[in-house]
């Protein structure tokens, strides 16, 4: 996908804060520190349009990235960072699904897992609530897909698609965000969603 102007617009922690804009919108979530960053900077072929760190958890508030006026990702705050307190940890999960369950203007929601591990209790927690409570497709993005040998690959996809129980019909695509490996297969999910 060619991008002209791909932004960051905002950055929200309840829901009068979204944008307002009849956009489709693409949610984020995953682990600290899985690469949703890396993932969106790789995607809008931008280096540092959303701030990575080495600290996971760095991510608290939801940040939304307008799109050539087309679309947005919206990055949610990662889950399953052990140094925060219960009590913050329950803020970001309630600033996590509210905005999944009452987001009108969501399409699409990527998962994405760290494709050298099996997928952690917090990510399979995440994706049955995902389809039990969401109308909309999820697609499993297995990230950092650069640091594992191409022999173990098969493998890895094997475990994730084991471990989260998903069933054949259910998106899968493999993903660096070092060598922008998936990154076409990623947009035309995204192009057919936003079409319909």
């Amino acid at each position: 996908m060619n991008i002209q102007n791909a932004k960051y617009e905002v950055t929200a922690v309840k829901p009068e804060q979204y944008p307002s804009h009849q956009l489709p919108e693409i949610a984020l979530v995953g682990r600290s520190n899985v690469g949703k960053s890396s993932f969106i900077n790789a995607m809008l072929n931008r280096r540092n349009l959303a701030k990575s760190s080495a600290t996971p958890g760095k991510t608290r508030v939801i940040n939304f990235y307008n799109i050539d006026e087309t679309c947005y990702f919206v990055d949610l705050p990662g889950y399953g960072y052990a140094k925060v307190s219960k009590a913050e940890k329950a803020t970001w999960d309630r600033m996590i699904k509210n905005y999944l369950e009452a987001r009108p203007h969501l399409k699409l929601i990527i998962m994405l897992v760290d494709v050298r591990h099996a997928p952690s209790p917090e990510d399979q927690m995440m994706f049955d609530w995902l389809l039990t409570n969401q109308e909309n497709p999820v697609l499993i993005l297995a990230s950092k897909l650069d640091k594992i040998p191409r022999s173990q690959i098969q493998k890895h996809l094997k475990r994730i698609r084991q471990v989260l129980e998903m069933n054949p019909q259910e998106m899968l695509i493999p993903f660096s965000a070092t060598n922008r490996q998936g990154t076409k297969e990623v947009w035309e999910v995204i192009r057919q969603i936003i079409k319909n």
